[in-house]
């Protein structure tokens, strides 16, 4: 179950970071966040577990709040 939800959460970053046309470096300048955070949140087996501050970043970044970050 925790896989899933991580999974899901990869697989929304992603979705959404392309739909604004960023790359990973781009996403995690605009977050304040390193490059590899992002990477390792995106791979095909993520092996991160954010915390909802980073989660917060990110949703900032990509102009959302967290709660759509994690409906996806």
């Amino acid at each position: 179950m925790v896989k899933d939800i991580r999974k899901r959460i990869s697989n929304r970053i992603r979705e959404l970071r392309a739909k604004r046309g960023l790359t990973q470096q781009e996403l995690a300048e605009a977050a304040g966040l390193d490059y590899k955070t992002i990477q390792r949140l995106e791979g095909k087996a993520p092996r991160f577990h954010p915390n909802i501050d980073t989660l917060e970043k990110i949703a900032r970044a990509l102009g959302i709040s967290v709660s759509q970050l994690l409906k996806g």
